[in-house]
């Protein structure tokens, strides 16, 4: 868990980064903003007129490589724009989401408590989806954006982790098991993402986003956190459904 030296940086409702600065990431990060950067409107104000020329001469001077051939983001910035929390400072940071209205009162308790349930079960128990592999499997679908999926049972993916619950490097968190068994639409294929702290750019085979599963952390973060990531699963998580019938609207996790 870390958090921004000073409590100034907010996200806004629908920006993510596109990626098109950085080889075309998919990676779909949240993007953050200072307060300084933005300023109070009414909600019936005008927009501001988008000059096309000024936003392409400013991408001419925006970094997005650092010196070393790895790219330069925010994602590979985070480690230098954010500081660890220390144990006491963690629930300060649950008050400080209620007060800045990013949940309840009643969706934070919630939150702890699922992190107090699963952390219990962890030490007690290991992990929830645990599996008996030592060299993980890989299968690929040669799934694209739009293509209707059905999610494997819990008892058919625990076949595809080790004891760490993991495949492949990618980890299977407990809030994934929430849809095992439902149909979902494949929101976009990941063929390569940019890591956080570091700006090396990784290849990934065989994965994909769903649309709408977003990172369930109050499972394994005290409190959870605002960044709205995207949750990965490999397509060995997968099956296309014996039909063609849409997915049925659903709440995020």
């Amino acid at each position: 868990m870390r958090a921004f030296p000073v409590e100034d940086v907010v996200t806004l409702e629908g920006t993510r980064c596109s990626g098109d600065a950085h080889d075309f990431c998919p990676k779909g990060c949240m993007v953050f903003w200072r307060e300084a950067w933005l300023c109070r409107v009414a909600a019936n104000d005008v927009p501001s007129r988008f000059d096309s020329n000024e936003s392409a001469q400013l991408m001419t001077r925006l970094k997005t490589l650092s010196a070393n051939g790895k790219y330069f983001c925010q994602a590979s910035e985070i480690l230098n724009a954010t500081r660890p929390l220390l144990r006491r400072e963690r629930l300060v940071k649950c008050l400080n989401e209620v007060s800045a209205g990013n949940c309840t009162v009643v969706q934070m308790i919630h939150r702890v408590a699922v992190w107090m349930f699963w952390k219990i079960r962890r030490l007690t128990l290991g992990e929830y989806a645990r599996g008996t592999k030592r060299s993980t499997p890989s299968m690929g679908l040669g799934l694209q954006a739009g293509d209707c999926v059905e999610v494997q049972p819990m008892e058919t993916i625990r076949e595809t982790l080790n004891a760490k619950a993991h495949n492949r490097g990618l980890y299977f968190s407990p809030d994934m098991r929430l849809l095992c068994g439902s149909r979902q639409k494949v929101a976009k294929k990941l063929d390569k993402i940019i890591v956080d702290g570091t700006g090396e750019v990784r290849e990934m085979y065989n994965t994909v986003y769903l649309e709408g599963s977003h990172c369930g952390c109050s499972h394994v973060a005290f409190g959870g956190c605002s960044r709205d990531e995207y949750t990965y699963w490999r397509e060995i998580w997968l099956r296309r459904p014996a039909d063609s019938s849409p997915p049925l609207p659903r709440d995020n996790p």
